[in-house]
Formats: C-alpha cells, structure tokens, sequence
C-alpha cells in the first residue's frame, strides 16, 4: 500500500516546502498590519467616578462588573466630581469619566480631544434645607442670603451650576456662606445643624439622597420655577419627582416637587479602542435603559442631551444597536473578525502576485531531485574524459561502479507522476554514460593478434 501511496500525481510535501517562504511572508504583513493598523483594544482601562457614597462611584461599580465580564479590568477613579473628572480626561490621567452637561462645550471638548458616549441620566440639583421651626419655608432662592450653604467639593458640578442658578436670582457672591466640604461630612454637618443646607447634583440612587429625603426635620426646596430655569439654561431640563415615589406608605414626599436637572454624560477621550466604546454603550444601555424615578424606558442611554459630539462608534449603536457579530460572539471573538478585515485586505494584496511565485518554486523542487544527478553523471563523464592513457583502465572501472551507485540511489527517488518523465530520462542517460564507458574499455583492452605468415 506504502508503495502505492509514494506514486502519486501530487507531493503535498513539496508545495508546503515551496509555498512555506511565501505563507512566511503573508503571515508576517498580516501580523504588523493586525497588530500595527488596528491594535487589540487594552485588557484596561481607567473610569473616573465621583464622591464617596455619590451615584456615580455606584454607577462606576456597575460598569467595573459589566466589563469584568468581558475580560477587561475597570480601575475606579474616585474624584470631587464632574469638574475634576473634566481635568482628569484633559490632562490624559484616566481615559472615560461621568460628567455632567454643562460642564464644557462643543468647541472645547473637540478642541480637547474629548467625545461623548451619550447621557445616561438626569441627575437634579438637590437642594436640602434644614427646617427650623417658627420660621417661614424658603420657597424662592433669594431667600438663602445669610444662610450657611455648602456647595459641595471644589471640582463637583453643583457649585458651579448653583452660582447660575443664584445668579438668576439676583444673589450675588457672598451673600450666602459657602462651604465646600464633601458630600458625606457636609450630611453630617446639616444633620447636626452647624450648616443650613447643602446641595447635591446627583442621581436619586445616591445613598445620601435616599436617606435625606426620608431624614425627619430636612427638607427638599422644590422648584417652582423649574420650566423657567429650563428657558434660561439649555443643558437643564424641568423633572418631577412624583408624591410618594421614596415610600408609598409613608406617602414621602407628600407631594410633587420641581426640580431642575442636568445630565450625565460618559465622556471619552477620542482615542479611546472603539471595541472599548462599543462595550461601555453596551453597559450602558443595560445600567440606564431601564425606567427610573425621572426617565421611561429605553429614554437612556441616548445621544441626545448632550452638548458634547457623540462618538461615532456610539452613535451607531443608538441608530442601529450592538455589532452584528457581537450578537451572537464573545466580544474578543466578534473583536478578532472585525479586525480580520484589515488582515483581508492586506491578503489581498500579497496572495495574487505570490501565487505566481509557489508553482514556479514547486515545479523548480521537483525536478531538482532529478537535476541534481545529473551534476553526478557530467562529473563522471569528465573523469573518464581526463583519464591518463596508463590509468585509462582503472578510471574506467571505477566510473562504472560510480555510475551502478547512483543509479542504486536513483531507483529509491520519490517523484510524482506528472514528473515522471524525467526521472525515466535520466535513467536512460545513465544507460548511455554506461554504453559509452564499456565502448572506451573494449578499445582499451590489449588485443593478441592472430600471427601471420610471411
């Protein structure tokens, strides 16, 4: 069977041989072009969050878990807040980050290299006020002149947006004490009455904002005027929080309050991986897609409500949803053929030249297995050749058990088929060299004459 396998019309062998520089060389342009034209996104990245205890370092917990998933590590950046989280992306020390609207704009954040990933909620302004009894309720913002407020941290976004609010109503800077403490010592500070209020631009997830607004004796300024708030700064938009949404039983809060709310955004820098981005939507669309105290469903994520351009990779899943091969694949596999393409292309630009070179090269190393004796049969057609007139004898015999050696040793040459003809021819021109020696050795040879008469 062995025998009957070695006479074939094609050696696989051999093409793999001739073929194996040219499958070298496209390897080689496919990895520089897979690895050089579109990196694999990183295995990490970095995601600024807020204050402790705040919606976003809740927030950013969720996306740290739903990427883990994935295989890609989240590194959670705690942080004052949406300013501070602004100056993080600018100055390249984390590469996503919550911030709120309003915090930048359209030329700025192109200008900085920043893009936006779409909103994923509205996070009011709260205000919470202490109550003090035989005083009146503040009901309009003038009223906060002389009072103890804190603003929150520097580098949060409530400062920034209650001096603009503050502003609208005519009370100028210093009329209201200001205090910048954090979120948490600022609870503190309100729940044993050294301050009179403080504000939060926050989710209503936020622990702190669940427990004040059930917290006896605080009180939550309702906005009146939100829809005009609304006119008078674009990025706002006028929410209710509806009666009894904290605790039906209790019936708290025991009415509708007014707020006035910007949005969340996730920020990127633009050269953020667009893998990376795909995911973060992805996480997204899970985290905030869902109905909540100020949104329906399905209202975020979405690419409206922010003043920053929309990446591209983002706005594409908001039009069209994930990646068709995300689908229905891990993301690393639906990742590896998305950037197959490149590999494509760059194949497409080496097999159609270098498929002329493998037949050539294989054609070529078979038929040197042939050629390469006939370097042995012209060798010893030179010896006999050069053979001096008193070793003419000797030459001849030992070029004839040359030649019986390679002939032993062409007989064992495999060849297929197809190239059979010239292993027959050198036989045959073996047989020739053979004749031709044992013709040179018959004249050689001393002949005894018949004597002849005289």
């Amino acid at each position: 069977m062995s025998k009957i396998l070695k006479f074939t019309q094609f050696s696989m062998r051999d093409l793999f041989v001739a073929a194996a520089p040219t499958i070298a060389l496209i390897a080689g342009v496919c990895l520089l072009a897979y690895w050089l034209v579109d990196p694999a996104p990183p295995r990490t990245v970095r995601l600024a969050t807020g204050q402790e205890n705040s919606a976003y370092e809740e927030f950013g917990k969720k996306y740290a878990a739903a990427l883990a998933k994935h295989g890609v590590k989240v590194t959670l950046m705690p942080s004052a807040g949406s300013s501070e989280n602004l100056k993080l992306l600018k100055a390249g020390q984390v590469d996503i980050a919550f911030v709120q609207s309003g915090s930048t704009n359209e030329e700025a954040a192109e200008r900085e290299g920043l893009t936006s990933l779409g909103s994923l909620f509205v996070e009011p302004l709260w205000l919470f006020l202490r109550e003090t009894k035989g005083k009146k309720p503040i009901t309009q913002l003038s009223q906060l002149r002389g009072m103890k407020i804190n603003y929150g941290p520097k580098g949060a976004g409530s400062p920034r947006l209650l001096r603009q609010v503050l502003e609208l109503n005519g009370v100028e800077k210093g009329e209201v004490e200001r205090f910048s403490l954090a979120n948490t010592p600022a609870t503190v500070e309100l729940l044993e009455g050294r301050i009179d209020g403080l504000v939060f631009t926050s989710a209503p997830e936020a622990p702190l904002i669940q427990m004040l607004l059930q917290t006896p004796g605080i009180k939550l300024f309702n906005f009146t005027q939100a829809e005009a708030y609304a006119r008078k700064l674009p990025f706002l938009s006028h929410v209710v929080l509806p009666q009894g949404i904290v605790d039906l039983g209790r019936d708290i809060p025991s009415e509708d309050y007014n707020l006035i709310a910007p949005t969340a955004t996730l920020v990127a820098r633009d050269d953020l991986h667009p893998a990376l981005v795909d995911l973060f939507v992805q996480a997204a669309s899970s985290i905030h897609g869902g109905a909540g105290w100020f949104s329906q469903q399905g209202q975020f994520p979405s690419a409206k409500y922010t003043e920053i351009p929309v990446d591209s990779e983002a706005a594409k899943f908001y039009k069209s949803g994930p990646p068709l091969l995300q689908r229905y694949m891990t993301f690393w596999l639906a990742n590896f053929f998305d950037r197959m393409w490149v590999v494509v292309v760059a194949l497409g630009a080496l097999i159609l030249p270098l498929s002329k070179v493998v037949p050539p090269l294989y054609v070529w190393r078979i038929r040197s297995r042939v050629y390469r004796w006939y370097g042995q049969l012209r060798a010893v057609e030179q010896r006999v050749e050069e053979a001096q007139e008193e070793t003419r004898m000797q030459v001849y015999e030992e070029q004839l058990k040359r030649l019986n050696e390679i002939e032993e040793l062409v007989n064992q040459v495999s060849i297929p088929l197809s190239f059979a003809d010239g292993l027959y021819g050198l036989r045959s021109h073996i047989q020739f060299v053979r004749k031709r020696i044992q013709f040179l050795m018959g004249e050689a040879s001393p002949v005894v004459a018949d004597a002849v008469p005289v």
